[in-house]
């Protein structure tokens, strides 16, 4: 079992990077960000990208990268030099977590991108598609939301390319579907994080293929007070703690838990 941070970089932003490395001095294994430009009225966003090629050169061992990005709201041929940017700054540390997307009014709709999340679906494989063929070599795409011809240098650190988690809310089986053919799934409870019962009966829905890595991954968001090893029975390769930022006292609680979980 490996162990993340989440954090969500609506407050100051260099309280974000101090979290972050406080999370790699306690002994966490990952610090991600959250990726937004609007969450809630009023709230402080940051650019997570901004913020993680800081901490690529404030960490040394965490791996770095975003729970999650949508990937809709970016151009794939930006975000795959970003990732490869962290990737170059990190030394080989950089995740791309991928999902559709909340909240579909301020996120999307009301900065004038694709709200419907059947579009934004469709978009999002493509998306994926043309990540993976930049940052293997040459790409020359024409599909139906994207054309691209490139050779982008340099190639990422990793090879043949960085680890890919994708996020679905749990029950839908289409992103668990997606997961399967990349590295890893980052499932979402609509109440609350999931209990291990639950992570086991959602993985079984798409049972995996024959084609998929042995190393695939599976990135729980952890219940307080529920035992690691029951995530690890349930199949979790990863537990990850968070905040939810509308909450009072959500960023020392967050510091709390980066001191404490592990204990």
């Amino acid at each position: 079992m490996r162990y993340a941070v989440s954090i969500p970089p609506f407050t100051d932003a260099r309280t974000v990077l101090e979290l972050g490395r406080e999370a790699e001095r306690a002994g966490w294994d990952g610090v991600f960000l959250w990726d937004h430009v609007q969450w809630s009225p009023g709230m402080p966003v940051h650019d997570p990208w901004v913020l993680l090629g800081a901490l690529a050169q404030l960490t040394e061992r965490a791996l770095l990268g975003t729970l999650v990005t949508p990937v809709t709201r970016r151009r794939p041929t930006t975000l795959a030099k970003q990732v490869t940017t962290l990737d170059h700054l990190s030394d080989g540390r950089a995740v791309l977590g991928v999902g559709l997307g909340e909240p579909r009014d301020l996120d999307f709709a009301d900065l004038g991108d694709e709200a419907d999340p059947r579009v934004r679906g469709a978009m999002l494989d493509e998306s994926l598609d043309v990540l993976d063929r930049l940052w293997r070599g040459p790409t020359d795409h024409a599909g139906d939301h994207y054309t691209v011809r490139a050779d982008f240098r340099p190639r990422p650190v990793q090879q043949p390319r960085p680890r890919v988690w994708v996020a679905g809310v749990v029950p839908n089986r289409k992103p668990l579907r997606r997961a399967r053919r990349w590295d890893g799934v980052v499932p979402i409870g609509t109440d609350g994080d999931l209990t291990p019962d639950a992570l086991a009966d959602y993985l079984a829905l798409v049972p995996p293929g024959e084609d998929q890595r042995e190393d695939w991954d599976v990135v729980a968001h952890w219940a307080r007070g529920v035992p690691a090893q029951e995530y690890a029975d349930a199949g979790a390769t990863w537990l990850v703690i968070s905040a939810w930022p509308t909450e009072d006292g959500w960023v020392e609680g967050l510091r709390q838990g980066i001191r404490h979980a592990l204990d």
